[in-house]
């Protein structure tokens, strides 16, 4: 299904503006409110440090971009990590959570494209240190930094590019993210959702964690991270020529990792909180069809396929079916609360396909209820809950952040 809904999206996104789906690395502070295409003599890779990112034209062929640090008055537009870590979008970075909603006939509320209402920067902060990771309540986001492409791929609300909707994220309470990254020239990632590059790299993702953990170093966040190129019609195409995925992975690790989690000759058991607070938790590393890399991330997630500890039923046919995937979301979150409390259960509440697009799953549409309200109401009923596990979902509001988190909270 994913890679149809890509191939789809590819289709649109190449008939409107050829050579986008392999977009050069842009500088996205400097991008105006419209997000004109750039002269390719404008390219500016936001890679910081030995990172070199290179652009690649539609057929693969690499193009050397002016290498530029992304700066950190760029982050301070988008999200404050200061000790009132309020917003401060400006420009055109900043964008309004009902863009989107408004064009497509779908009000915002409390448990979907609200995100911009929520202030949780230090929810773990109350959390005992002996709590287990698998203790915790935790909402997440699918393909985090998905803000580029249209209906078809845009799977979070836009508030900047260069990590600005990541940085966000993390103010709002996200503690797990999805990143999907492509080998792109230099032996550097870009990040992508399908054939589109999300204006984003990899040197963002860990210098906006870096920062955010850095400013709140009782907080930890959780990583699952995919190759996102297959070559096939529709996805991308990694550049020929590079390192392998994990060697380039190897190449980004910081100490803001928490290092059991990034060897990968060897898994690491599920941990504590306070093993792992002010550092970033690798889950699992996916390869580009799906099979898990080496030993990195958590011994739990040595699979990963649906069941017992995941839930990814993404394949939502239309918009009927919306009911189907609600209820596969219900029925993990019952299993999750009754289950083994020393494993990590992973819900997906996303899901889409030509039929059936993400924010129509999330939100719902045409009278059917999305994935988003249903759960906020099911969480506010209680239905005898004890946690939620992690909930990885599309375009979540501040209402259902809240009430995630909540189930976190020491009793």
């Amino acid at each position: 299904m994913k890679r149809a809904l890509a191939a789809a999206a590819l289709t649109a996104t190449l008939v409107a503006a050829p050579g986008v789906a392999p977009a050069p690395a842009f500088a996205a502070s400097y991008l105006p409110a419209s997000r004109a295409a750039a002269a390719p003599g404008s390219d500016r890779a936001t890679s910081s440090g030995s990172h070199r990112v290179t652009s690649t034209g539609p057929h693969g062929a690499a193009s050397t971009g002016a290498d530029r640090a992304a700066s950190s008055s760029s982050l301070d537009r988008t999200t404050s990590f200061g000790p009132n870590d309020r917003a401060a979008s400006s420009g055109s970075h900043r964008v309004a959570s009902s863009r989107h909603a408004g064009t497509l006939g779908r009000a915002a509320d409390a448990s979907y494209r609200t995100l911009g209402a929520a202030n949780h920067p230090d929810w773990m902060a109350s959390v005992p240190d002996a709590t287990s990771l698998a203790g915790l309540s935790i909402p997440g986001t699918h393909d985090t930094m998905a803000i580029h492409g249209g209906a078809l791929t845009e799977t979070q609300e836009d508030f900047g590019d260069s990590g600005g909707t990541l940085a966000r994220q993390l103010v709002a309470g996200i503690r797990m993210i999805d990143i999907r990254a492509r080998i792109n020239g230099g032996n550097t990632f870009t990040i992508h959702h399908g054939a589109v590059y999300q204006q984003a790299n990899f040197t963002d993702v860990v210098r906006v964690l870096s920062d955010f953990l850095a400013a709140h170093p009782a907080e930890t966040v959780i990583m699952r991270l995919k190759q996102e190129c297959t070559g096939e019609l529709g996805s991308c195409t990694d550049v020929p020529g590079q390192k392998s995925f994990q060697d380039i992975f190897d190449s980004y690790v910081t100490p803001v990792f928490w290092q059991p989690s990034v060897t990968r000759s060897t898994a690491a058991e599920t941990p504590t909180l306070g093993q792992v607070r002010g550092k970033v938790v690798l889950a699992v590393m996916h390869s580009a069809f799906g099979g898990v890399i080496e030993h990195y991330g958590l011994t739990q997630f040595a699979t990963w396929s649906d069941g017992p500890y995941v839930q990814d039923n993404y394949n939502v046919p239309n918009i009927w079916a919306i009911a189907t995937k609600r209820d596969q979301v219900r029925r993990f979150l019952d299993a999750t609360s009754a289950g083994d409390p020393t494993k990590i259960y992973v819900n997906f509440g996303s899901g889409a396909s030509l039929f059936a697009q993400p924010q129509q799953v999330a939100g719902g549409a045409f009278g059917v209820q999305g994935v988003d309200p249903f759960l906020l109401t099911y969480l506010n009923e209680g239905h005898g809950l004890t946690r939620t596990g992690v909930l990885v979902l599309d375009f979540p509001g501040s209402g259902l952040i809240e009430k995630i988190i909540g189930f976190s909270s020491p009793r």
